[in-house]
């Protein structure tokens, strides 16, 4: 009898993996896990219309390379560059936003921590908004070199004459670029180049993408229910996607023609932000400002959306690894 009680009493898992366990489902873990696994999977989903935005961005008054609408955009890409040209900067952009977003959703949820009247109780979407525009400037100052190598990664390949590729020229990879960089443009600050408005840009972002979804989440959840179904969070992410992004895309621009203002044959020397947006109001309009926004809107929809959705899921199973005491 004492061999059958003693493998009854064995507990289940070690002390070991039930620490382990503890540890990944605490919230804010849980959290920024599963927004590094969102991220990584919203930017695949997308990569071909993140590169053809950024190279409508770049594209100066006087460039035909990439003055098409979306469609034609990407059967171009598509012609010059094959599938290779779809996923260029993919890669590097991967391995951005995997710790941009686990930082962003995860000090997302630390920061809520300091604004909830009572442990899980609800935020104001003033509050909602002033933790995600926090979230999202401690992301960026932490992956910040790694967005403007994957900026410099996606054109270089593209066919602008003037940048002076030939169609056999082994382009530079990720490190070599950010080397390459550092060298010759000014140290850390070359690799920080931009990052003015692109936090301007960021912060209103990633707080009205935060206040937005959760808003619309909770208006979309049955009454009685706790959560929405699959398909209303893939609206809600989308929804809330949407509206971040027109809101702030002037600042977007604003980041892509910095981070390439040094690059020769480009045809930008702005000075500072206000000469930079007065330069492009005057030369190209105030639709200068939201250049590539169409394929931005695009890719809005299913990027947030499986962002939104697979942070979700994955939080929601981290979560469930807490030790229970049939467990023990």
């Amino acid at each position: 009898m004492s061999a059958p009680e003693s493998e009854t009493l064995k507990p289940k898992y070690g002390p070991k993996v039930l620490q382990l366990r503890e540890i990944i489902a605490q919230p804010v873990f849980a959290a920024f896990c599963a927004g590094g696994v969102a991220g990584a999977v919203s930017r695949t989903v997308v990569s071909p219309l993140e590169r053809l935005k950024i190279l409508f961005q770049i594209q100066s008054v006087g460039r035909e390379e990439y003055k098409l609408s979306v469609g034609k955009g990407l059967a171009k890409m598509w012609r010059d560059e094959g599938w290779r040209g779809f996923m260029r900067g993919n890669g590097t952009n991967c391995i951005r936003i995997v710790p941009y977003s686990a930082v962003q959703f995860g000090s997302y949820n630390f920061y809520k921590k300091f604004f909830e009247p009572t442990p899980g109780a609800d935020l104001t979407s003033v509050r909602r908004l002033i933790c995600g525009g926090a979230a999202g400037i401690t992301s960026v100052f932490f992956t910040y070199p790694l967005d403007i190598v994957r900026t410099r990664l996606s054109i270089q390949s593209a066919s602008f004459a003037a940048l002076g590729h030939g169609p056999r020229t082994k382009l530079p990879g990720m490190w070599a670029t950010l080397i390459t960089m550092y060298k010759t443009e000014g140290g850390v600050l070359a690799l920080y180049r931009g990052i003015i408005p692109t936090v301007a840009g960021v912060a209103p972002y990633v707080g009205l993408n935060f206040m937005t979804y959760e808003l619309v989440r909770k208006y979309l959840t049955p009454e009685g229910d706790k959560n929405p179904s699959a398909v209303r969070k893939l609206a809600a992410g989308a929804i809330s996607g949407a509206v971040a992004q027109t809101c702030t895309y002037p600042f977007d621009v604003l980041r892509r023609r910095f981070q390439i203002n040094t690059m020769s044959g480009m045809g930008y020397q702005y000075k500072s932000i206000f000469d930079a947006v007065r330069v492009i109001i005057t030369q190209e309009g105030v639709r200068g400002l939201y250049k590539g926004i169409v394929p931005n809107l695009l890719k809005v929809a299913p990027s947030m959306a499986s962002s939104w959705l697979s942070f979700e899921v994955t939080r929601d199973f981290l979560l469930t690894l807490r030790a229970e005491p049939q467990d023990l």
